[in-house]
């Protein structure tokens, strides 16, 4: 099976390839992935397959059915489409040609691989036990994430996937490498958005106001204390502010401050926790310094949880069809991903490609010269396949 699926892998690479530049050419937002999805069903059909456009407004949903006992078990496989609002800077003759916006995560390449997978999954199906669902997501980037969405519009009402994986590409990781993590890998996050209200008034008279900027400035301090004193050590913790706002001017004192920033980390009890903490202090400080604090906690994603056995599975079909010096036992992360949803209700494995072309400068995620080599999306193609043919096979 291997060799077969290689082979069905690099026949069709042109013809993928031509599918990642396009969706690269025209990026969407979240949320307004109707281009995207029209572009993706339209594969999809031309596979012989009957997708449902507009699960989760901007969803794909498409059903691969073996042809044995179809009914008997179900391999869902995801895969991500929206894109960021960046402006690119890669030089690529097929950069985005929408101003401001750009697949700086590299959503271009999960779509492709999984329309790649697809069309070999495809042509596999009579010998197929079960079936395969694919999901084609949208609005990953932005909270409530199209995995709730989707799933809040009845994605699973028809089937209940048995298992269900995903990868994400890994610059920080070479071409032709693998790599997975057992348990928790990817954190929960809650955004946090802070107005401190204070008294405005002249720059020179200090005494005649109640500074916001100054009681932000001790919450912002005093907050680092819930990773240095009140996390414990072996618990993975995040607070980091992205947003300090305070709009008076050399010799004005404004009457507020607005700030944003995010907590994230990976255990529930500790999470609420943080967020108690978070709240007390920031009111605590405010008030003993004369000002208020107004506080919302938008409460996002949980973190993601690997199952053993999935991720086990996942491990040794990389081997089988890589080789074991090409997979890698990765560390957790503190980035995060709505593919928890799934993961909190399905066993599911998250795991990850390398798309590092060797020898060139590095590029990172959500960064405007983010660069993938294209080799990465036959090898994903072809290994996502078979995963889910090795999947369907240990279901009997």
């Amino acid at each position: 099976m291997i060799e077969k699926i290689k082979q069905l892998a690099h026949a069709q690479f042109d013809e993928v390839i031509t599918w990642r530049r396009y969706l690269h050419q025209h990026p969407e937002l979240s949320q307004q992935e109707f281009g995207t999805m029209r572009y993706v069903a339209d594969r999809l059909r031309a596979m012989g397959l009957e997708p449902k456009e507009g699960i989760g407004k901007t969803g794909v949903m498409a059903m691969i059915r073996g042809g044995i006992n179809p009914e008997s078990y179900c391999v869902a496989l995801r895969a991500d489409y929206d894109a960021l609002p960046i402006t690119e800077n890669t030089g690529l003759p097929f950069s985005s040609e929408n101003p401001g916006v750009m697949h700086a995560c590299g959503h271009d390449m999960h779509t492709s691989t999984l329309l790649g997978a697809a069309n070999i999954l495809v042509q596999l199906r009579d010998q197929m036990q079960g079936s395969i669902m694919l999901i084609f997501e949208p609005s990953e980037e932005m909270y409530p994430g199209g995995a709730r969405m989707m799933m809040d519009d009845g994605l699973f009402n028809e089937v209940m996937p048995n298992e269900i994986y995903a990868f994400h590409c890994l610059p920080e990781m070479d071409y032709g490498r693998v790599g997975m993590r057992k348990g928790k890998y990817m954190a929960s996050t809650d955004e946090l958005y802070w107005t401190v209200k204070g008294r405005g008034g002249h720059g020179a008279t200090p005494h005649l106001s109640v500074d916001p900027i100054l009681v932000a400035s001790h919450i912002v301090v005093a907050l680092q204390q819930l990773v240095s004193r009140n996390a414990s050590p072996m618990m993975p913790t995040t607070l980091s502010f992205g947003k300090f706002i305070g709009s008076g001017r050399t010799n004005i004192i404004p009457d507020e401050v607005k700030m944003e920033g995010i907590i994230r980390t990976f255990d529930e009890k500790w999470r609420l926790e943080c967020h108690e903490k978070i709240r007390k202090i920031s009111c605590g400080i405010a008030e003993a310094m004369g000002a208020e604090c107004d506080l919302f906690i938008d409460y996002g994603y949980p973190y993601v949880f690997n199952d053993d056995r999935c991720t086990q599975q996942v491990h040794d079909h990389a081997v089988e069809y890589l080789g074991e010096d090409k997979v890698d036992w990765l560390d957790m992360r503190m980035t995060a991903e709505d593919f928890a949803f799934f993961a909190q209700k399905i066993p599911a494995c998250y795991f990850r490609v390398g798309i590092h072309i060797p020898d060139t400068p590095f590029s990172n995620l959500h960064r405007p010269n983010l660069i993938v080599d294209e080799r990465s999306i036959e090898l994903a193609s072809g290994f996502v396949a078979y995963n889910a043919m090795r999947a369907l096979q240990k279901s009997k």
